[in-house]
């Protein structure tokens, strides 16, 4: 039973090139919405899209109200996440207020004692619930904000729960074609623990900046991840080397090497229009995940929105790995009388 336990970490935290393996709920830090996952992963900057307030909550907004959206992602080894997001505007002087749900179903697996014996099987889930709230500070282009989610992860007989928060702060105005903002996730507590032992919670810190073209239908975007670590690059071991007497010398990561793998890049050609097209790069993905003399293209990302009246459809396609990739679906619906 403990080995398939830690089979089922490995699994869930190695995929998406975090710094994973040092903390619990790494389920958190898995992009549902595909207009974020086609951006290359954690794009920061939407203010036109309701599932950007669960990884930046100063970008609710009045726009959002009654907007709903439901996605799904078909993740590694037949994992699957999803959300659902939805923002209402309680009036013009208070606001809006948006709520969401994320569940990471990891399967069924088989267990067994320690010997190796079956006696079964146990399935394993993860649930976080969101609720945010933004405002608009007086006299500025400043938008600050802030997430409550509780958290609830489930391994067999085995359970854990947890409240973590996020702050957002953004500049952003209408007139100007850039929007900037830092975020702080995942700032908590495990309240309760699998078997006695306290985890860490998988606290990030971010920087996203956004940029639209005047005279393109083209708008980039920029995220600095990880700032809370700076350390973040790890030695491939497919990259190390045997010198002439058989000793291993393993890979050495420099100061620039290291520091690209905090840069995710998106481009979203006609960010207006009926039709989106979406292309993202996220450095970190893959450097870790590259393979010798073999182009996986990991860290490659791409996808499309489509808009029809009240309804959008988006779609992002992921590589991790030759013979592994991942798709992200969401439809986004316009509840609103507008």
């Amino acid at each position: 039973m403990r080995g398939q336990f830690l089979l089922l970490l490995l699994v869930t935290s190695m995929g998406y090139a975090q710094v994973g393996g040092e903390s619990v709920y790494n389920f958190l830090n898995v992009p549902t919405s595909a207009r974020q996952s086609a951006l290359g992963g954690k794009v920061l900057t939407l203010f036109d899209d309701v599932n950007q307030p669960l990884w930046n909550p100063s970008t609710i907004n009045n726009e959002m109200d009654n907007q709903l959206s439901v996605n799904y992602l078909n993740f590694l080894t037949d994992i699957g996440y999803a959300s659902v997001t939805f923002a209402h505007m309680i009036n013009r002087n208070i606001g809006t207020v948006h709520g969401g749900i994320t569940y990471a179903n990891y399967g069924e697996f088989i267990e067994a004692d320690d010997d190796g014996n079956e006696t079964g099987t146990f399935k394993a889930y993860d649930m976080a619930l969101s609720i945010g709230y933004a405002t608009q500070l007086p006299f500025s282009d400043i938008y600050i904000g802030a997430n409550v989610k509780l958290i609830n992860s489930v391994i067999a007989e085995y359970s854990s729960f947890g409240a973590v928060a996020d702050l957002g702060l953004t500049y952003a105005n209408e007139h100007q074609p850039y929007i900037f903002t830092i975020v702080a996730r995942n700032i908590g507590y495990q309240i309760t623990t699998f078997d006695g032992i306290q985890e860490k919670v998988p606290l990030e810190i971010a920087a996203g900046f956004s940029y639209r073209l005047e005279n393109l239908p083209l708008k980039w975007y920029i995220t600095l991840d990880n700032l809370q670590k700076w350390n973040v690059a790890k030695s491939n071991p497919s990259n190390s080397v045997t010198d002439i007497n058989g000793n291993t010398i393993q890979e050495e990561i420099g100061f620039l090497d290291n520091s690209i793998r905090h840069v995710i890049i998106g481009a979203e050609f006609f960010p207006e229009g009926l039709f989106n097209l979406r292309l993202g790069y996220n450095f970190r993905r893959a450097k870790e995940l590259q393979l010798t003399d073999i182009r996986t293209f990991s860290g490659f990302t791409a996808g499309f929105g489509l808009q029809m009246r009240k309804i959008k459809i988006n779609y992002a396609f992921a590589k991790y790995h030759p013979e592994s990739n991942s798709s992200t679906f969401s439809l986004i619906i316009d509840l609103s009388k507008r």
